[in-house]
């Protein structure tokens, strides 16, 4: 049955057809568009070489597989493949050579003035050394420009990462480290992971404590030792950070090898903003969670003896 269309209708129709086509064209569009993003890959930067990927030496073949997938290296073609072994703590960090080591990590240099940016992909089974400290530390070392993936398929303290993420850059072409700015880098990592298991301490208030005092040195650039000491002390009471003599003694010796090797923290002092904020923020969050859990709980045993009032009047 045919049914007449007037001249209004036949316009609303029109418009209809209009909007519809629109919506199929743009439709398509972004299909195309969606088809082109899948297909992109990520370019390789010809000036610094393919990404580094170290594995620690005691990773089974399985591991490493699980590895390469943590680490998402889906072309091993793409990437230069590295292992860091027990002779390679020894020389890094005067470790012990019969270690087991299973933290990896992938290296992509990047153009100076990017940052560094540490992510770490297993942080459950990094059970020592957090994104902060290895910032903080592979600052120290004199690597600014990259990102650094970092992961293992076992529970680790997370110590060989580092070390192959030295022997990574010492592979590079025109990357070698100072050995001494990384033997100052291991020494703040191993007191950082100490100091963080004092009571009263822990991770984030380590990494904050090391990233105010090198920031303050950038800003004061202390001459003398004694300079240095103040500095340390007034941070320290500035953060509220009760340490015994002898670790305040060992801070204070770390960071006068710094002194005396001329590590000048200005370079990063940009970077060491950032790090201090984002060590700020995981504070506050960590103490919003214990606010809210303990909220919780006082609310429980209110409810609880509501309760049992009740029952009694």
């Amino acid at each position: 049955m045919l049914t007449h269309i007037g001249g209004n209708d036949m316009k609303l129709l029109k418009w209809i057809c209009m909007v519809a086509l629109a919506f199929v064209v743009v439709s398509s569009n972004q299909m195309v568009y969606a088809s082109t993003d899948s297909n992109d890959e990520e370019s390789i930067n010809e000036k610094f070489g393919l990404p580094i990927v170290v594995y620690g030496a005691a990773l089974s073949d399985s591991q490493k597989a699980e590895v390469r997938e943590l680490l998402e290296i889906k072309d091993t073609s793409k990437v230069t493949e590295i292992t860091v072994t027990g002779e390679d703590l020894v020389y890094y960090i005067d470790g012990d050579k019969n270690s087991n080591m299973y933290s990896s990590a992938k290296i992509t240099r990047k153009e100076k003035g990017e940052g560094l940016v540490i992510n770490q992909v297993t942080p459950e089974n990094i059970t020592e050394v957090t994104s902060e400290m290895y910032a903080n530390a592979l600052l120290t070392a004199g690597i600014e420009d990259a990102v650094v993936d970092v992961a293992s398929p076992v529970k680790v303290s997370g110590h060989s990462a580092l070390v192959g993420i030295y022997k990574a850059y010492d592979e590079g072409e025109g990357t070698e480290l100072n050995q001494e700015r990384t033997e100052v880098a291991n020494e703040e990592l191993t007191l950082a992971t100490d100091l963080a298991k004092k009571e009263g301490l822990d991770e984030d208030k380590v990494s904050e404590l090391l990233t105010e005092i090198k920031k303050e040195i950038a800003e004061q650039k202390p001459a003398t030792k004694e300079e240095l000491e103040q500095l340390i002390d007034e941070k320290l009471q500035t953060l509220n950070v009760q340490l015994s003599a002898e670790d305040r003694q060992l801070l204070i010796d770390l960071f006068e090898k710094m002194r005396n090797l001329n590590i000048n923290f200005d370079n990063v002092q940009s970077q060491l903003e950032d790090l201090s904020k984002d060590i700020q923020n995981r504070i506050e969050n960590a103490i919003s969670e214990n606010k809210g859990f303990l909220d919780t709980i006082a609310n429980f045993f209110k409810s609880f003896i509501d309760s049992l009032k009740s029952l009694f009047s």
